[in-house]
């Protein structure tokens, strides 16, 4: 690798050839994206041997046989660390964090970049007062995810959508929360594909935002 090299890190498993797809697009030619993943090793029962403890140590990922499993957060960061340093000592121009999810345990080196600070940057400067609708993965995450998302002037609204589901179910999702009419709409995990964004822009008038098309942006403009 190198200074042409972006460095992705999922928090589940590698290949993830719809996130590389996505990512190198982003960066164009000149740059290479290198994927790898947190748990890449692991069979699916060594991965459930360290189950989330609760709420706010649970992560969601698409695995690459297609289905979805949820992760301790607590042993993503720790090999996620690794893999940064890692990343950082090979001198890669930027390493990315493939989760919305929050890190505080996590030490950057080098250039790390994280989609949940992209996302809620974002936010903030499109809608610095009103209602932003969340959609998450999980009925479980809504509370804790909603809460993360909170400040003054600011109410928050989510629904659970599963990243596996499909173009129905997206729209069911964003039909329950355009009842509650919202004014932005953040789809909070980096597994939502742009075809459920589409299915959730139909039934809704605000902007939504697809977490990684949207970082996909920011780099675009890092690596042009």
């Amino acid at each position: 690798m190198g200074a042409g090299t972006l460095a992705a890190i999922v928090v589940g498993q590698s290949p993830r050839p719809d996130v590389e797809a996505l990512l190198q697009a982003a960066v164009g030619p000149a740059a290479r994206v290198r994927l790898v993943g947190c748990m890449d090793g692991l069979s699916r029962a060594e991965m459930a041997a360290e189950p989330p403890v609760d709420e706010a140590d649970t992560l969601f990922t698409r695995l690459p046989d297609g289905t979805g499993a949820t992760l301790s957060k607590r042993a993503v960061t720790g090999r996620a660390q690794m893999l940064i340093d890692r990343f950082a000592d090979e001198g890669v121009r930027a390493t990315l964090m493939c989760c919305t999810g929050a890190f505080p345990g996590l030490k950057p080196a080098g250039v790390v970049v994280f989609p949940s600070a992209v996302l809620s940057g974002l936010a903030n400067g499109l809608l610095p007062a009103g209602r932003l609708g969340l959609l998450v993965p999980l009925p479980a995450q809504v509370r804790g995810l909603a809460g993360k998302w909170v400040r003054p002037g600011l109410e928050v609204v989510a629904e659970p959508l599963l990243p596996l589901a499909d173009a129905a179910e997206a729209e069911a999702a964003a039909d329950r929360l355009a009842r509650r009419r919202p004014d932005l709409v953040v789809m909070d995990c980096i597994s939502y594909t742009p075809a459920q964004r589409d299915a959730v822009r139909r039934r809704l008038a605000c902007p939504v935002l697809l977490a990684i098309s949207t970082t996909a942006a920011v780099l675009r403009e890092m690596f042009a």
